[in-house]
């Protein structure tokens, strides 16, 4: 397995993703580490189910 693209680094106040290839953060800042999110990013990156985790972790800030 190859280096990672997105990896989740931990920030004041809870994670960002981090990506590699682009050397910026990536997303908004998560109070709970996403890892449902950065497999779907690392492995076949579906649109649709991104969005849905996307959603679905926005949803937990509130």
């Amino acid at each position: 397995m190859g280096r990672r693209r997105y990896v989740a680094r931990g920030v004041p106040g809870g994670y960002r993703i981090w990506d590699n290839k682009g050397r910026r953060y990536w997303g908004d800042l998560y109070e709970l580490c996403p890892d449902d999110l950065l497999t779907e990013l690392n492995t076949t990156a579906d649109q649709t189910r991104i969005a849905r985790l996307l959603k679905h972790y926005r949803a937990l800030k509130r």
